[in-house]
């Protein structure tokens, strides 16, 4: 008897094995699908694909030594464009003190010009006679004349007849004649200069000459701008270029004199007794291209030396001692100067390296901590548009299931309107109006969770009202009924956690697919903006050909782990039904 008793009592204290189908039985249903989830590799697999993609992207952005929008640069040599010439083909006019130049003066001598010799020629303009007198190679003076009278020879004889109302001295008409007969057709009395200008047959015009202004097609730069005003003065341009032009080597103006050294196309100044420039002179005009820059007047007399010779390169000595090598290109009628420079850039496209383990984008961002941020949007864009699909769908679809009636004819045709709105032409124009309002980045990301959730609704529903449809007359419905439980209470704590499981599967299972609607949203420049990150905006960068041939490292990791992650949604959807399933083995 004893041992029967004994028998007994060790088969009361075995211990059952968890699969053991003995222990199942007594197991609580949350128990029993726990216990056929863990049974499912695949779904073991997506726990830890998603856990691994959670811990990479809400984790990995506080490990990150780097911030999402932090743009990294580099140092550089570049051949940069530096400075830009041009050989001058418009006159530059310098008045005398007093004197001014009207527009209509300065049209007519671009038009009387090409006539313009040493014997002048003149033309009306502002109530007055001009003359445009050639002083030199492409230098011209300009002033105001008045005829005094004729000057005719007879022979050796030379008659000079002044205009009526008009005085013509005794010496001036022997200076007149001596002109004449020597070919002078300028000649000066008293200080005043008088000019003949040759008319019909042997006659002249005699007329005084008042100049009013110079024009040259030359450029005068100075070394230091305390001589800029100086350099600029109608006596000092008008000195130094009579001087270049008669082939003389000095002048003197505002009381100073002056030397020339003068070189092929131009010239350089000196004060008398000193040795450095303090001018030079030249057809070529030579300005920075950045602005604010300032070239050295050593600088601009060597292009412009190396432009006359025909150059495409010269060397040049810094103030630092050091030489740089310049190149001059033609761009148009402009002559373009490069020179390598140390440029701060955009360290774009960097390889892989132990700084940036990915490389870095076309802003010049780690990809690494792009991919970390990127991740957080994606799966919380994903689980924010399923939440909210799920509690409209919800409460549509279970007021409609448990009424059901015309209440449920009203809203499943309101359901069938919004299933009838076409999703991605929706969201595309959804996209282009926050284009077109600049919405900021951070607040399109809320309009664009609303928007996917609005729109993505009706399947919820329609899944929700058929399930109540089915449960509500069921006996544990007509208890509730019977002890006057409100109906918002039957329905969201009796009906709709019967549906729940279903609703699970299918939110897990439909992760993926919002993920993915959001990578493509992004890739279309629809989605989040920059400098916000996501998956679908970083693998954008594969829109261009260069770029996907090229730089692997910028697209491939985002394409991997949006795979990955509906890859784990996927799994994880499968081994929720499976184990929710009340048919499967045990």
């Amino acid at each position: 008897m004893s041992e029967n008793k004994a028998n007994n009592l060790n088969k009361n204290e075995e211990q059952l094995a968890l699969d053991d189908g003995r222990r199942v039985k007594v197991l609580s249903p949350g128990m029993m699908v726990f216990k056929r989830f863990i049974r499912n590799k695949l779904a073991i697999a997506g726990i830890i694909i998603l856990a691994f993609m959670f811990l990479f992207s809400f984790l990995g952005g506080l490990v990150s030594p780097y911030r999402q929008d932090q743009v990294f640069y580099k140092t550089d040599s570049a051949n940069k464009e530096y400075a830009s010439a041009v050989v001058n083909t418009e006159y530059r006019f310098v008045t005398r003190d007093g004197s001014q130049l009207s527009t209509l003066v300065r049209a007519n001598f671009s038009r009387v010009i090409k006539d313009a010799g040493e014997e002048g020629v003149s033309f009306e303009a502002d109530g007055a006679a001009w003359t445009v007198r050639m002083l030199g190679d492409s230098f011209y003076s300009i002033g105001t004349a008045q005829e005094l009278g004729t000057v005719t020879m007879l022979g050796k004889i030379a008659d000079v007849k002044p205009n009526p109302g008009m005085e013509i001295s005794d010496e001036v008409k022997a200076a007149a004649l001596q002109a004449v007969q020597s070919g002078t057709l300028e000649f000066e009395v008293d200080g005043q200069t008088y000019l003949l200008t040759k008319g019909k047959a042997k006659s002249y015009t005699l007329g005084t000459v008042a100049e009013a202004a110079i024009a040259s097609l030359l450029s005068f730069d100075t070394y230091s701008s305390d001589d800029k005003a100086l350099a600029s003065g109608y006596e000092f341009r008008r000195g130094a270029e009579l001087a270049m032009n008669t082939g003389e080597n000095a002048f003197e103006a505002a009381g100073e004199s002056f030397t020339l050294g003068i070189e092929d196309g131009g010239a350089l100044i000196y004060r008398a007794g000193e040795e450095s420039p303090m001018a030079t002179v030249s057809n070529v005009i030579v300005n920075s291209v950045t602005s604010g820059v300032f070239l050295p007047m050593d600088y601009k007399a060597a292009v412009a030396e190396a432009i006359a010779d025909h150059q495409t390169a010269f060397e040049y000595v810094n103030a630092d001692g050091e030489t740089e090598r310049h190149t001059i290109r033609m761009r148009g009628n402009n002559y373009i100067i490069y020179t390598e420079q140390q440029t701060y850039l955009i360290d774009m496209y960097a390889a892989p390296s132990m700084a940036h383990p990915l490389g870095t984008d076309d802003h010049g961002m780690d990809v690494l901590t792009r991919l970390m941020y990127g991740g957080r949007i994606s799966l919380m864009v994903g689980f924010v548009v399923m939440l909210l699909e799920n509690l409209i769908g919800i409460i549509i679809g279970g007021i409609s299931g448990y009424f059901g009636g015309w209440v449920d004819t009203l809203l499943m045709r309101f359901v069938d309107l919004f299933y009838s709105i076409p999703y991605y032409p929706m969201m595309i124009i959804a996209g282009a109006i926050m284009d077109a309002f600049e919405v900021p980045p951070y607040t399109r990301i809320f309009l664009l969770m609303a928007i996917m959730g609005i729109m993505g609704w009706t399947g919820v529903a329609r899944v929700v009202r058929g399930q109540i449809l089915s449960l509500r007359e069921q006996d544990f419905m007509v208890a509730t009924e019977a002890t006057g439980i409100r109906i918002s209470r039957r329905i969201f704590r009796h009906l709709v956690p019967n549906v729940m499981p279903l609703l699970i599967v299918q939110a897990t299972m439909g992760l993926g697919s919002i993920i993915l609607t959001e990578a493509t949203l992004s890739f279309l420049g629809l989605g989040i903006k920059y400098p916000l990150a996501s998956w679908g905006s970083i693998i954008n960068a594969a829109s261009n050909i260069y770029v996907m041939t090229n730089f692997w490292y910028i697209w491939i990791p985002a394409g991997v782990l949006i795979v990955l992650t509906v890859l784990g949604f996927n799994f994880v959807g499968d081994g929720l039904r499976d184990a929710f399933d009340p048919k499967m083995k045990r």
